[in-house]
């Protein structure tokens, strides 16, 4: 199947085009429909040749409860699973796939702007209390400095949540509290910085208020997924990201939108909106240069009287397939179709089962002081009923270690 012409407007798809689809089947009085125009997490196989695409955050710098700032997850048929930025409110979207986290231990970092690196805690510490036995690992640029750098962040992250790491050491697994950094030249043109399991990820310069962003482009199988993060139209990014399966480029919401909208100052709209970020109407012409099968819109405010406008821009420049997209929206890529539809899940939904327990190392387990253990109340009766139940339910011996006043 091909597909020409094509936005995929929110749920709403509209101006398409198709051949080869299959007459759609008279629904069943009791059977399950067989092609669902939902994606639930946790039902469908990701198939061998299959590679699958999530939205978790789209929305512009600040983040609302609709949009979540950018995230994009990328999963592939071998298994593997990769993480493109993970801004602010992406984690929580995450959290409602119910992926195990320790397969959600790779992380892509565009620029080290706030709104695309806001959830890497939540992501780091919430897989550690939900039992990651592997570390956390990030490839981000260099920047024009050490101190602008995803090395030099990444540290700084560790030390800002040192208390955090000391109180969870020794009752996790040591290897889940890890983050590993692997940081690149941005200078680099192309050049591969993972390759393993078949999959190939290299970086270009992006250009985005200073020196340091990337943007990336993931093969594997024949199939390519290319990332703009934050970037004003470049010579880099028309060259390698030709020809790509889903191609993502920010589009920044309108310079008429600032103005009216948010109280832009005109001088300060054309800035932010078509200098520092990639108007709708650059956002066509780069899709029209590099001719993806589906180009992803975002980086706007995806709201039924903002998308028109967007939509229009992006018109004047390119008429080929366009998803503007929106949070939890899924792309399932094989070589034969991209079928978009949207996620639908459980907000009361827990997180997913831990993959293997691990070994945890007790010896390393920070102590409360004298001071502290002097102030607990003599609650012995109680806490040591509900440790009695629990080792006769279970059949272990475990002590209970803070019962009363010492």
């Amino acid at each position: 199947m091909s597909i020409q012409n094509t936005v995929v407007y929110g749920c709403l798809v509209v101006g398409i085009l198709i051949t080869n689809i299959a007459i759609a089947q008279a629904p069943s009085p009791v059977k399950a429909t067989p092609n669902r125009a939902a994606y639930f997490p946790q039902t469908e196989d990701l198939k061998p040749d299959e590679m699958r695409i999530i939205s978790l955050g789209t929305a512009m710098p600040f983040q609302r409860p609709a949009q979540a700032a950018p995230s994009f997850l990328v999963e592939l048929g071998n298994g593997d699973k990769f993480l493109f930025d993970i801004g602010t409110g992406a984690a929580e979207r995450l959290a409602a796939l119910q992926i195990p986290y320790n397969y959600l231990n790779k992380v892509f970092l565009g620029h080290l702007h706030a709104d695309h690196m806001g959830d890497l805690p939540a992501l780091w510490v919430g897989g550690t209390i939900n039992n990651r036995t592997v570390p956390l690992e990030i490839w981000g640029p260099s920047g024009s400095e050490d101190q602008y750098g995803t090395k030099y962040a990444i540290d700084g992250l560790k030390e800002f949540y040192n208390w955090d790491i000391a109180t969870r050491r020794g009752a996790f697994v040591a290897a889940g509290q890890e983050l590993i950094v692997h940081e690149f030249d941005y200078r680099g043109e192309n050049k591969i910085i993972y390759e393993e399991n078949g999959v190939t990820i290299r970086s270009f310069p992006a250009v985005h208020a200073f020196d340091g962003p990337v943007s990336f482009r993931l093969d594997w199988n024949g199939l390519s997924f290319v990332f703009s993060s934050d970037t004003f139209p470049n010579k880099w990014f028309l060259e390698y990201a030709k020809n790509a399966d889903v191609v993502v480029h920010e589009c920044f919401v309108t310079v008429d939108d600032l103005v009216n909208r948010m109280n832009f100052p005109v001088e300060r709209a054309l800035l932010v909106g078509a200098q520092v970020h990639t108007p709708p109407e650059a956002f066509g012409k780069v899709m029209s240069m590099v001719k993806p099968r589906m180009a992803v819109a975002y980086h706007f405010i995806n709201d039924f009287d903002t998308a028109p406008n967007i939509l229009e821009g992006i018109r004047q420049t390119y008429d080929g397939p366009l998803t503007l997209a929106k949070d939890m929206l899924v792309w399932n890529v094989t070589k034969d179709k991209i079928d978009v539809r949207e996620v639908v899940y459980n907000e009361n939904v827990w997180t997913a089962p831990i993959v293997e327990r691990g070994e945890i190392d007790t010896s390393l387990r920070e102590s409360e002081s004298d001071f502290i253990k002097a102030g607990v109340a003599d609650f012995s009766d109680v806490i040591s009923d509900v440790y009695r139940r629990t080792n006769e339910k279970y059949g272990t011996d475990v002590k209970p270690e803070l019962t009363d006043s010492q």
